[in-house]
């Protein structure tokens, strides 16, 4: 009962943390709506997140393909382990860009389009 009340807790406070933004940073819910004008500004290559939107999908592909390279079944834990690795930065990841996307996204707004003019 008492390990079940602490992970509930835990879990409880990482929900809270998560919703609310870390550090007063973004809320998940920003940072999740965010991913489609992140990519989208990055095809129109106005947002320079090419490369890491890449290893982004790469890591996705890798955690979700049945292909592995350390397989899950003869390796038990070990299998398991890279997976882990994998998630957690991809996790990492889609943090930190979507924060570096919207601080860009919020300076956008304060540039007026046009030419110099010298």
């Amino acid at each position: 009962m008492g390990r079940t009340l602490k992970r509930s807790a835990a879990f409880a406070a990482l929900a809270r943390a998560l919703a609310s933004g870390a550090r007063g940073g973004p809320s998940l819910g920003a940072r999740l709506a965010a991913l489609p004008r992140m990519i989208r500004a990055t095809a129109k290559g106005e947002y320079d997140g090419g490369l890491r939107l890449a290893l982004m999908a790469a890591a996705t592909a890798y955690v979700v393909s049945p292909i592995d390279l350390l397989p899950e079944i003869p390796l038990a834990v070990l299998g398991l382990a890279d997976d882990a690795v994998m998630v957690t930065w991809l996790a990492g990841s889609v943090l930190a860009e979507t924060e570096r996307f919207l601080e860009w996204e919020a300076r956008q707004s304060s540039v007026i389009p046009g030419r110099v003019v010298p």
